[in-house]
């Protein structure tokens, strides 16, 4: 039992800064202003479910994917730098809402809201199991498997047990997005919309720069 203790609090220590919680709390104050607070308990909630089952397909199956599509980890780096790149886009610029067309029709009917659906997109993937931590955890499989530290009874229990708390974490962090939101306001929340479409910009080009620079240190020159 210790040693599937050091193996849990071993994997969180790897994979906690990089999958990084807070960063997705501020995402979310970002996207969900509009969202009632049934609506962004809900996005919670997906999120966490999404994180989680990225990271088991990452662990048990993310190398077969890999290779079967023949995606290497730099594609990986540049795919989710450009997404990055798009939403940071969008938060910084936003498209002001349009007005449709008044009618008797369109007046006679009830004003409908449709929320958005963040939980996959931006918030699990690629904010919190960014192409980072999808990296990491493909890797960490194919090292353990090649030199298993622990027996193989811990390889096994070990990682689901560190991805649902990763979960359990990033599911109580948005959660306390309600007293964040009720504290800064409107205004705020706007401020930190352009904030946070600032910073995705920038680590987008950031991981872009990552898998060039990989790119160009494994090609065979000689």
């Amino acid at each position: 039992m210790f040693q599937l203790f050091e193996a849990i609090t071993l994997g969180l220590a790897i994979l906690l800064p990089l999958a990084n919680p807070l960063t997705t709390v501020a995402l979310f104050l970002g996207l969900s202003g509009d969202m009632t607070r049934a609506e962004r308990h809900q996005q919670s909630m997906m999120a966490s479910l999404y994180v989680f089952i990225i990271m088991m397909v990452a662990w048990y199956a993310g190398q077969i994917v890999m290779n079967t599509f023949g995606i290497s980890i730099p594609g990986l780096r540049i795919a989710g730098g450009l997404i990055v790149m798009f939403i940071g886009f969008r938060m910084l610029f936003p498209t002001p809402p349009s007005r449709p067309a008044h009618s008797p029709k369109s007046a006679a009917l009830p004003p409908e809201k449709v929320a958005a659906n963040i939980a996959f997109v931006p918030l699990a993937m690629p904010s919190t199991a960014g192409p980072g931590t999808i990296a990491m955890i493909i890797s960490s499989a194919s090292t353990i498997n090649d030199n298993p530290l622990f027996p193989d009874w811990i390889i096994w229990v070990a990682p689901p047990i560190i991805f649902a708390l990763l979960s359990i974490i990033l599911w109580g962090s948005l959660r306390s997005s309600d007293a964040i939101m009720r504290l800064v306001g409107a205004n705020g929340i706007d401020a930190i919309s352009r904030l946070m479409g600032f910073l995705l910009v920038c680590m987008g080009v950031q991981f872009m720069i990552n898998g060039v620079q990989e790119i160009v240190v494994s090609y065979p020159w000689a």
